[in-house]
């Protein structure tokens, strides 16, 4: 199944080469094929990647109840995350994020990574705020970086 195209531009992600399968109803769903710069001293998922699978699952799924509004609605920024972590994760990672309850201004959400062999490697749950701007570097304010849609160039033609 191939990936789908992220909402927003997150370089972070990017970086890290994760890629989200879906995205829908209160569900999204991320993989990560594991490469040498993603493992730990033990040589298998660093906990850090984990925890960034989860923490994005989730937030997708939180920003997908809004998929139908002008540029997704709000953003989120994690308020709080808590994480277990019960086996070694390898090969190809997937992250299961899931939408538990919202408010107006607020997401819970539970979150799971499996191994290549379908076992629980971690679980999580959190809580977002949604957000239109976030506050930084004094009285600034910084906007969501949404992605342009696929028919656009990057200098707006079409």
């Amino acid at each position: 199944m191939a990936g789908m195209k992220f909402p927003v531009h997150i370089p972070f992600v990017e970086h890290l080469g994760l890629e989200l399968h879906s995205m829908a109803d209160g569900e999204a769903e991320l993989r990560v094929n594991l490469a040498d710069g993603h493992l730990n001293s033990w040589e298998v998922a660093h906990g850090g990647v984990i925890m960034t699978l989860l923490d994005v699952a989730m937030a997708h799924a939180a920003r997908s109840i809004h998929r139908q509004e002008d540029g997704m609605g709000p953003g989120v920024v994690t308020i709080e995350m808590k994480t277990s972590f019960m086996r070694p994760g390898e090969g190809e990672l997937r992250a299961v994020g899931k939408l538990l309850h919202r408010s107006t201004t607020m997401a819970f959400c539970e979150g799971s990574v499996f191994g290549h062999d379908g076992k629980l490697c971690a679980h999580s749950t959190a809580t977002f705020k949604y957000i239109k701007a976030l506050p930084a570097g004094g009285r600034r304010l910084n906007t969501l970086q949404r992605t342009q849609p696929e028919t656009e160039s990057k200098d707006g033609n079409q």
